[in-house]
């Protein structure tokens, strides 16, 4: 059983939600960062991404940098931009791209269920990055940024939303620079918390969509301050992190493609007869890019062509729920025997392409500093949970999730 708590957020005062809101801070990088925030003294990335009023020289996981984003987020809550509810709430947030809507419950979860195993995860991390977000939430005394969690779909839930959406005015309704629409509601009756809280018990697991960093750092910093805290009770804030939970039917994934510097020393000729081994190669009619519709399919943009690249039978195990993934595929029949690519998370030699950016960002991407692009058929929201179910771990940059989630519209503080 899955367990759900309301919570006191702290969030945008009221007509600063779209100058406060950002693109989460591992989406962007610093220059990234700094160019979106110039011209906006509100943006959160003054906070998530502190480093961006420093000077340029400093080391984005300096000491300095924490004690700048305690600086602005205390600047912001001081100044009444950031404002702090009296009761423990649920808030619903639908964002809209596209015409596709996608809505969670905006909660706090467990950190001991996450070390039970009933939030489940599906890939590894970085030590260095997750030593950034727990000082990051040590010296903001908060989680700025929620993780993204998915459950199997429940109707009744479902319904106990659109009702409140339906009958309910928002308290954030705006669209960002990226034509998304952000919609807000608070639920604050206490009989409608109470009858969310107890479906939650009925769900069996959590799935940790997006934000795995975020999310290991928030169960350290927890167990930190149980150190700290030797009488805790369990119920302080810090025992719980901050979420976003989306029924796996709203989950919508992109993919995630692969850009290489060069062919390994095989020239062009070389190269596609050794991928013939393992794979069925067709050139696609000129100009025409290959935006794979269906699994175990891949594209290849070369010299100014693309290609339709077929896994052939016997290159795969279709009953393993790794080996199967199209990002397996690649890897073991492509990138590592012919490119000698061997691991895609430190190579230097592979870059990735979130499929937001369209098969025009592969193109460019050839043209400009690299040689071969893959475009992929993206992860299904069912593979992650069959890999998170086997207790196994995704190959890295297997999925691209939108619309992201922003930051600054929910913050809960840890103590």
């Amino acid at each position: 059983m899955a367990t759900v708590k309301p919570f006191k957020a702290i969030r945008p005062a009221p007509g600063l939600a779209n100058k406060i809101v950002s693109l989460p801070y591992d989406v962007v990088n610093t220059e990234e960062a700094r160019n979106l925030a110039k011209d906006n003294p509100y943006s959160f990335l003054h906070v998530d991404r502190a480093e961006i009023d420093l000077a340029p020289s400093i080391n984005p996981y300096d000491e300095i940098v924490y004690e700048k984003a305690r600086e602005n987020f205390d600047r912001m809550l001081k100044k009444g931009l950031l404002i702090k509810d009296n009761e423990e709430n649920y808030y619903i947030y639908r964002e809209i791209m596209n015409g596709r809507s996608q809505v969670g419950l905006v909660a706090t979860v467990s950190i001991d269920e996450y070390l039970e195993g009933i939030i489940k995860k599906h890939e590894l991390t970085l030590p260095e990055k997750e030593q950034d977000r727990i000082n990051h939430m040590d010296y903001c005394d908060a989680h700025t940024s929620p993780v993204f969690l998915t459950y199997k779909a429940n109707q009744e839930l479902k319904k106990l939303l659109n009702s409140w959406m339906g009958s309910k005015d928002p308290i954030y309704d705006f669209t960002s620079e990226d034509e998304i629409r952000h919609t807000v509601w608070i639920i604050d009756d206490k009989s409608l918390i109470n009858k969310i809280t107890s479906v939650f018990k009925e769900i069996d697991y959590l799935y940790i969509a997006d934000g795995h960093h975020r999310a290991a750092a928030s169960v350290k910093v927890g167990l930190k301050r149980r150190e700290q805290n030797r009488d805790y009770k369990g119920d302080e804030e810090f025992n719980y992190f901050l979420a976003v939970l989306v029924p796996n039917d709203e989950v919508f994934i992109m993919p995630y493609n692969r850009v290489v510097k060069d062919l390994n020393g095989y020239s062009e000729s070389e190269f596609i007869e050794k991928i013939e081994e393992k794979f069925e190669v067709e050139k696609c009619n000129e100009g025409q890019p290959f935006n794979p519709s269906q699994k175990h399919t891949f594209g290849m943009y070369l010299s100014g062509n693309w290609y339709k690249l077929t896994a052939k039978e016997g290159t795969f195990n279709p009953s393993d729920p790794i080996e199967s993934l199209d990002v397996s595929i690649l890897q073991k029949n492509l990138l590592d025997p012919i490119l000698g690519i061997k691991d895609p998370r430190t190579d230097k030699r592979i870059d990735f392409v979130g499929g937001i950016r369209g098969l025009e960002e592969l193109e460019r991407r050839v043209k400009e500093d690299m040689k071969v692009a893959f475009s992929m058929h993206p992860t299904t929201v069912e593979d992650l949970i069959a890999v998170a179910d086997a207790g196994m771990i995704m190959p890295p940059k297997s999925t691209w999730f939108e619309p992201k989630l922003r930051s600054g519209l929910f913050i809960h503080e840890l103590s």
